[in-house]
């Protein structure tokens, strides 16, 4: 059996020291037959430019971007080991949108040349990348993406391709975690985002979303 690691752990051959101690519990391997349970709000939740929305529905749909422009979103993450070849989470973001919950998936992975984030349950999307600490904060960067179709991977063009930034950083001042996604498209720029801070445990359970 494959020693039970965090994709992050795997990347950085251990948990940086210069990471916040808050985070280095994040990003550390949650025990098989645990869960991580995080509950906050996000401030923001998509992109005002509605001509935008068409595109978004139609690349994001159903579980990994959502047409919507909303503030003050509820939200709950579930993050989960995933057992296979290579160290992996997988995640579900609960989003109490106006219109209806929505859930958000994923799993990050760590491989041979790094991290890849494969995006919605059917893994329809995923994006490699490169992880630093600055500041104590986590922060990744995509350095490719690629759609799946059928059963081959078909790599977007980076004048083409979209880029996507996560920041991970612990207030000491509020005791939160803070969280800001951005999504951003050459030429356009930003296309998509969701920022917000939540509190974060450890439970035993495999958890629902």
């Amino acid at each position: 059996m494959p020693e039970h690691r965090s994709p992050y752990e795997a990347v950085f051959s251990g948990i940086p020291e210069s990471l916040h101690p808050k985070l280095r519990t994040y990003f550390s391997a949650i025990p098989i037959g645990h869960h991580g349970f995080g509950e906050g709000r996000f401030n923001t939740v998509g992109t005002p430019r509605r001509w935008l929305w068409p595109v978004i529905w139609l690349v994001g749909r159903p579980d990994i971007l959502f047409p919507v422009w909303q503030r003050d979103v509820p939200f709950t993450v579930i993050n989960r080991p995933v057992v296979g070849r290579w160290p992996a989470i997988g995640a579900s973001r609960v989003f109490e949108l106006a219109g209806g919950r929505r859930i958000m998936t994923d799993a990050i992975s760590a491989c041979p040349d790094g991290l890849v984030d494969y995006l919605g349950a059917r893994r329809r999307m995923r994006a490699h990348l490169a992880a630093s600490v600055r500041g104590g904060a986590l922060n990744l960067a995509s350095t490719g993406v690629a759609l799946r179709l059928g059963r081959r991977w078909l790599g977007i063009p980076r004048w083409l391709a979209p880029t996507v930034t996560l920041t991970e950083r612990f207030s000491d001042e509020d005791c939160r975690q803070h969280v800001e996604v951005v999504l951003a498209m050459p030429l356009i720029g930003t296309v998509y985002e969701y920022a917000g801070s939540f509190t974060y445990e450890i439970r035993s359970g495999e958890g629902t979303a």
